[in-house]
């Protein structure tokens, strides 16, 4: 547990220990995309982490999917978050901004305008999602044309600028989970026929191209990227391709010297110390529903640099000391996670000194 407490480097600014704050949808937003009112408390009481990953932040606004989710699309919106980044310096934190386009995994329902979701092809992903009119079901999104593509790609590069302009010490891309860069790589999500289909090759060019236009935008240094082979959220499968499509994507990212690549990992080991000897700067794993005491297994083996927790972050606000005195944990109230009545189930959560 040890090693979990070591400062370390992370692009060019050093972290007080090697423990993450993974980034977690709140649904707080106001209907204007910008973060509630308490975000500013929830985000600076977790300062002590070595990084803060925020929640999925949409770059555009058709790249929001669930209710009440922030945005970095515009002036109003970056200005907001710079309040937030601002509180958690002045505790001594470090965060970077994760910036999620869903893609297809949206609703009409939940955005102003009632647009329809875009994606890599007209597939849906046969999945429900939660509505101000309740679950229905998520309807089929209209295929990207190729000719739109460069516009996507400046979206991203965009909201990284206004990330930085807020202070914000990087960008997370979103490239996991289901959502639009991972649905490029899908053999279930993605039948293009053009340069965004098809081959491995063709597959990974989304994410490779967002990955360029941010690095040219605000540098590697400040930019990490987030994937997840093969765990199947939004019913995304990469098919046949696989371990061989992320061992490709992996080494092309490495190209480019990003501060961090962040794995949502579901237990392919092997897999794992591929992408580890492929990568060479930091890595981050994240293994959702581990055990407290297999923390640090993956650090304490050399195959990751940095840990990432979610739910154990949400619900200690001072997760860093807990586990440092060897204190028990906060049990985490999934009903409260995202339900905005403000504090409750937010900032409420306790320290060891209350």
């Amino acid at each position: 547990m040890d090693k979990l407490f070591e400062e370390i480097t992370l692009g060019d600014i050093t972290l007080k220990n090697r423990l993450v704050m993974a980034p977690m949808t709140r649904s707080r937003a106001t209907a204007d995309g910008l973060p509630g009112k308490f975000a500013e408390k929830y985000y600076g009481q977790r300062a002590s982490m070595g990084l803060i990953i925020t929640e999925g932040v949409q770059p555009s606004e058709l790249g929001q999917g669930y209710l009440n989710t922030p945005g970095i699309y515009t002036n109003e919106q970056a200005m907001a978050w710079k309040k937030i980044i601002d509180h958690v310096h002045e505790k001594g934190g470090k965060i970077f901004i994760q910036l999620m386009h869903v893609g297809r995994m949206s609703h009409p329902d939940n955005l102003s305008t009632h647009k329809q979701a875009i994606a890599p092809s007209a597939i849906a992903p046969g999945e429900k999602m939660f509505t101000l009119g309740g679950m229905k079901e998520i309807p089929v999104p209209t295929e990207i044309k190729t000719e739109d593509i460069p516009t996507i790609v400046d979206q991203y590069r965009s909201a990284a600028a206004l990330a930085i302009k807020a202070g914000a010490d990087g960008v997370e891309i979103h490239g996991a989970n289901g959502y639009l860069i991972h649905q490029f790589l899908g053999g279930n999500s993605n039948i293009r026929k053009d340069n965004y289909g098809g081959s491995i090759e063709n597959r990974a060019r989304f994410a490779l191209e967002v990955t360029q236009a941010v690095v040219e935008e605000i540098g590697a240094s400040k930019v990490g990227i987030r994937l997840s082979p093969m765990n199947h959220l939004g019913n995304v499968d990469e098919g046949e391709y696989g371990e061989d499509l992320y061992r490709y994507l992996v080494a092309e990212l490495a190209e480019y010297d990003l501060a961090y690549l962040h794995l949502m990992h579901v237990g392919n080991e092997s897999l794992l110390e591929d992408i580890r000897n492929l990568w060479h700067t930091r890595l981050m794993v994240n293994r959702a529903g581990r055990p407290l005491e297999d923390l640090t297994v993956d650090l304490d083996n050399n195959l990751t640099d940095l840990v990432s927790v979610g739910v154990w972050s949400l619900a200690n606000p001072d997760l860093v000391d807990r586990l440092r005195n060897g204190a028990p944990l906060n049990p985490p109230v999934p009903d409260m996670f995202y339900v905005n009545q403000e504090e409750l189930g937010y900032t409420d959560y306790p320290t060891i000194n209350q």
